[in-house]
């Protein structure tokens, strides 16, 4: 490896340990203050509950627990290197009376929480900061020892550390011996420092982001819940829609004619034979576009031949002419969900394209991507479509949100179109 390479790791490896010795060195006095400040109140609190002032305090030091973990929380991502999710307190309803609001803290279990956290914070803390000021000291004492070192005083029955190992005595043979030493420490104070700071980080994270998380994940259950029924809903008034202003239109002119047909077969047989024929036309579109229907539904080609034989039926089908290309392993079939979400994209996405686009010409990719499938249509047309509610995209957004998927739209004045669809193969 060339050593100009390594240089950037080496460097972004110093950064990290000064921010984590930051990050210790004052959590220290943080987590201090926090302790002598909940305990206090807690003790305070639960000791006065007898005359009701103890539960003010209470849930005062309870907020101040909260205002803690909220400086805390800001801290971590710097150590951890990722965000983390932040917890949503329940609002207190100003509707309610003085005991009602004073009492919605005690009942939320993320105060109790922060509380937790600034009690056990200071256990962790204590032991990192001596770590780590003692690696910075043994660091800076050691390489230094040569500019300081001849100033110490040396009785007669002083010792320094290199004599007690046996390695002689004098100045010289103190800052070598010290120089090693410093030398040693450094080379260890990047893992050290680290270690310390991710023991005291993962405390901050268990305690004060976990529950968020949880809130986080059932928040995203929820809107991948509420998506799926919207686009239910959407695609069920759609097809209602289309079958009302379709087929029912026709077999109701269908049914006309053949009681027309019926009344003419014994005064005018030509003319109930015509009736007939243009009936038996009426019979042939309706089935085409029931057809067509159920296709945007549950193509059976889909379930049988699988997610590439059934875009390349909506490819041949389409009015405006389509490129196709499908990586996907041969022979490999993927969850029903990915599959219908996949072709329901493409098939919603060409009806756009013939519709609104004026393209010429569409572009279909689709391939797997570490355990997502990435679909992506492209068309040469005028752009301008956008991802917002009440457009033609809504619906594809919410039937890919009901299935953990997103989607991307990149659609300039102009064009071209781009939508890219990805969905969780899982």
């Amino acid at each position: 490896m060339n050593p100009s390479e390594d240089r950037p790791g080496r460097r972004g490896r110093w950064r990290q340990a000064g921010v984590d010795a930051a990050y210790v060195v004052l959590g220290f006095p943080l987590a201090l203050i926090a302790f002598v400040v909940v305990v206090v109140g807690l003790a305070l609190g639960a000791g006065l509950l007898v005359v009701w002032i103890g539960l003010p305090v209470l849930v005062g030091t309870l907020f101040c627990a909260r205002g803690l973990a909220t400086v805390e929380r800001r801290r971590l991502p710097a150590v951890l290197g990722r965000s983390l999710p932040r917890p949503v307190y329940r609002p207190v309803d100003p509707g309610q009376g003085l005991p009602q609001r004073l009492v919605a803290p005690v009942r939320e279990p993320q105060y109790w929480l922060d509380a937790l956290h600034a009690v056990l914070h200071l256990l962790v803390s204590v032991p990192a900061f001596v770590v780590v000021v003692t690696w910075w000291a043994g660091v800076l004492g050691g390489l230094g020892y040569g500019a300081w070192g001849w100033a110490l005083p040396d009785g007669p029955d002083d010792r320094d550390l290199p004599e007690l190992l046996g390695l002689g005595e004098g100045l010289g043979v103190r800052i070598a011996g010290y120089a090693v030493l410093g030398v040693v420490l450094l080379v260890t104070l990047p893992p050290v420092t680290r270690a310390m700071a991710l023991l005291e980080a993962q405390l901050g994270r268990a305690l004060l982001t976990s529950r968020a998380g949880t809130q986080a994940e059932i928040g995203r259950l929820a809107q991948g819940r509420d998506a799926a029924v919207a686009a239910e809903a959407v695609a069920l008034r759609q097809l209602e829609r289309d079958i009302h202003d379709g087929p029912q239109q026709r077999l109701v002119r269908l049914s006309m004619d053949l009681h027309r047909a019926r009344r003419m077969i014994d005064t005018d047989p030509e003319g109930a034979r015509a009736t007939l024929t243009e009936a038996a036309e009426q019979t042939r579109e309706t089935l085409e576009e029931l057809r067509a229907l159920s296709r945007g539904i549950a193509p059976p080609v889909l379930a049988d031949r699988g997610l590439t034989a059934a875009l390349a039926a909506i490819a041949a089908r389409s009015p405006v002419t389509v490129e196709l290309a499908v990586s996907l392993p041969l022979g490999q079939r993927l969850p029903p969900v990915v599959e219908n979400t996949a072709y329901f994209l493409v098939s919603e996405a060409l009806a756009n394209v013939a519709k609104h686009s004026g393209a010429t010409v569409a572009r279909v990719a689709v391939d797997l991507e570490d355990d997502r499938l990435r679909v992506e249509v492209e068309d040469d047309g005028a752009g301008g479509a956008v991802l917002a509610p009440g457009h033609g995209l809504a619906g594809l957004t919410d039937r890919l949100r009901a299935v953990d998927g997103v989607l991307t739209v990149d659609s300039p004045r102009g064009g071209p179109t781009r939508l890219i669809g990805e969905v969780p193969c899982r």
